[in-house]
């Protein structure tokens, strides 16, 4: 069974004030931290979606064995554009995947723990669609896990949303895994200094 990563980078972070994916926690830019715990799985494959005009600097950290980067000429159009690219790059690909793990760039605290626990949920016989977890500490049902008969229905986000709206009206193509801790999100300094000093944001809707 082939898998692969997908990390939806291609955000404006207007609210961080500029490319938050480049912002240093822990010595490391916050797209480094979340190639770093996908790598560590196992995937087959990681693809990460940029916008056009980013830095060199966050192109460098995306290079690297297995990691490919595709451009979203429509990343104003909000994070279901890089969503629906990044699935139909993976789909199109010689050898497609059969599992995708959709994670955020921004969600630099992502454990490969809990990737590896939903990618077991999802590779099992008779396992829905789509695969989520419920963290401990609440917030959103990130990373995702899509089977290839849901690469469809990722094609189906709008607007500045992920996977949030799909779940919540296909509740019989998830499934749940019940998972410690939690997975905060960056979007402002101030909550990139909180996670610097061991905190977390409050729970956030899935995106």
């Amino acid at each position: 069974m082939r898998t692969a990563g997908l990390i939806l980078g291609s955000g404006a972070g207007s609210r961080f004030g500029g490319e938050k994916l480049a912002a240093v926690l822990d010595g490391r830019p916050l797209l480094a931290h979340v190639l770093a715990a996908l790598a560590t799985v196992p995937l087959d494959e990681i693809l990460v979606v940029l916008r056009p005009d980013a830095s060199a600097g966050l192109r460098a950290t995306a290079s690297g064995p297995g990691i490919r980067v595709v451009e979203n000429p429509d990343a104003e159009g909000g994070l279901s554009t890089s969503l629906r690219l990044g699935v139909a790059a993976l789909a199109a690909a010689l050898e497609p995947p059969d599992l995708v793990v959709v994670a955020l760039g921004d969600q630099p605290r992502v454990r490969a723990g809990v990737v590896r626990a939903l990618l077991e949920a999802a590779g099992g016989r008779g396992a829905p669609s789509i695969t989520v977890p419920a963290y401990e500490d609440g917030g959103g049902r990130n990373p995702v896990v899509l089977a290839r008969a849901a690469f469809g229905l990722a094609a189906e986000a709008t607007g500045d949303t992920g996977l949030g709206p799909l779940l919540a009206a296909h509740p019989e193509l998830v499934a749940v895994v019940a998972v410690d801790g939690g997975n905060p999100d960056v979007d402002t300094p101030t909550e990139l200094a909180r996670l610097a000093g061991g905190g977390g944001k409050g729970p956030a809707e899935s995106r």
